[in-house]
């Protein structure tokens, strides 16, 4: 009997933590593979799940919504790997390349249980939006609502009474502690 957290399931439930982590760019290959953009540099994330879960594109301004095939609820993956800026995947049931750029644009997901367990004094950005922010003085600057990436480092992009932009570094950031829900920052209320 296969249950919702079995791979073989052929109805796997969308998991309650699900993270949007790639796209499907379009088939490689003859044999079915597809090419996928992932959203991380580096796309552990995606290696570390066999589960790919899927939804359509999402409708973008200008663009009118197509009907094409139903997209499967769930990809099982047999093998990934990255091949350039893209990763590579072969999966089942998708045979040829006629199935595979059927996917094309699906935003995939995978459960945030199954990602990499991060290291010392590394973050996936998921887990730090919707943290409170305070300063070291206890005011609370706001949430945390994105980040953005300058190649150089994260910045965190805090909204309160207004919005702030706190670079991700050691020396703007004492504490995350990821239990209380909070960053503890060394920021002024005038920066």
């Amino acid at each position: 009997m296969a249950s919702a957290s079995d791979p073989s399931a052929p109805d796997a439930e969308f998991p309650a933590d699900a993270v949007e982590v790639a796209r499907v760019l379009e088939g490689w290959g003859i044999k079915g593979w597809l090419k996928v953009q992932p959203y991380a540099r580096d796309p552990q994330a995606l290696f570390s799940s066999r589960r790919w879960f899927l939804k359509p594109p999402e409708p973008q301004a200008g663009r009118p919504v197509v009907a094409g095939p139903e997209l499967p609820a769930l990809l099982r993956v047999i093998e990934a790997r990255e091949h350039g800026d893209v990763v590579v995947a072969s999966v089942r049931d998708v045979t040829d390349r006629t199935a595979a750029d059927a996917l094309r644009g699906a935003r995939i997901f995978v459960s945030r249980d199954s990602f990499p367990t991060a290291g010392i004094g590394e973050f996936y950005w998921v887990d730090l939006i919707g943290l409170q922010v305070l300063n070291r003085e206890g005011v609370l600057l706001g949430e945390v609502s994105g980040l953005i990436d300058n190649g150089a480092h994260s910045v965190l992009q805090v909204r309160g009474d207004t919005e702030r932009l706190i670079p991700f570094v050691a020396a703007y950031i004492d504490e995350v502690d990821l239990k209380a829900r909070q960053i503890r920052v060394d920021w002024g209320l005038d920066y």
